[in-house]
């Protein structure tokens, strides 16, 4: 199955705030737009994982691939540590042909395109990323980077 893009429901996003320091307010106060969660929807541990994708900054041309960080192009980073658990009807499709801006029409077409050559090591990533965290715990760097999965998944099934 084809990796698809999907925007998360800012009102779960709220809701995990507290319990996921790596998530970003969807709207900061005095700001005009709401930060939009856009990203994949993988399988880990039996769950739908949301791994957003992030605008990519000058700080990320030096920065290599890794286990928990994957460059889409110039375009994107997919920051894996930052997955979270997603209940079903709380994300929704992002269909790209009906995006009415051109601009960003034009560019979630191509971070799609990049993405779907790369789903296999997304997918392979999140998983390694996953067990890493559940057994390492924050005894490594990588762990102490990643969100609390399983409280995130506990969370996640309490959420209305």
């Amino acid at each position: 199955m084809s990796i698809k893009l999907y925007e998360v429901n800012p009102k779960y996003i709220d809701y995990l705030i507290p319990y996921a320091p790596h998530l970003f307010q969807n709207k900061q106060p005095g700001q005009s737009n709401e930060r939009k969660y856009i990203g994949i929807v993988l399988i880990v541990n039996g769950m739908n994982y949301f791994a957003p994708l992030s605008s990519f900054k000058a700080k990320h041309e030096k920065m290599k691939n890794g286990l928990d960080f994957i460059k889409v192009g110039n375009y994107a980073v997919i920051n894996i540590n930052n997955m979270f658990p997603v209940p079903d009807g709380e994300y929704t499709y992002v269909d790209i042909p009906k995006v009415k801006n051109p601009q960003y029409k034009k560019l979630l077409t191509t971070e799609y395109r990049i993405i779907r050559k790369l789903q296999d090591k997304i997918k392979n990533h999140a998983a390694e990323v996953y067990k890493h965290k559940i057994t390492k715990g924050s005894a490594t760097a990588l762990a102490k980077r990643c969100n609390d999965f399983l409280l995130l998944e506990e969370k996640s099934k309490q959420f209305k």
